[in-house]
């Protein structure tokens, strides 16, 4: 996952996570795991990377499943980049 590194500082930035962002790796859970992603703070991240990746995202494409680990958050926006 060659994005996994800048999808985890931008979580890490977008929830103020300080250097508890350091301790996430591609298999930490995000949802219910994080306190501070709650719905307002998905809809923060997901514009974060639509504008750091430079892509959009609708509404369709996002689920649970998306936000369940950090490298499932990785491997969305390495889709999004391929399409």
């Amino acid at each position: 996952m060659q994005h996994l590194e800048a999808v985890r500082n931008i979580l890490g930035d977008v929830l103020n996570l300080g250097e508890r962002k350091h301790a996430l790796t591609a298999d930490s859970v995000l949802l219910g795991n994080i306190p501070e992603l709650d719905s307002m703070a998905v809809v923060n991240v997901i514009t974060a990377l639509e504008e750091y990746f430079d892509f959009s995202v609708d509404d369709d494409e996002i689920s649970a499943q998306t936000f369940e680990t950090l490298g499932s958050l990785a491997l969305f926006v390495e889709y999004k980049l391929s399409h």
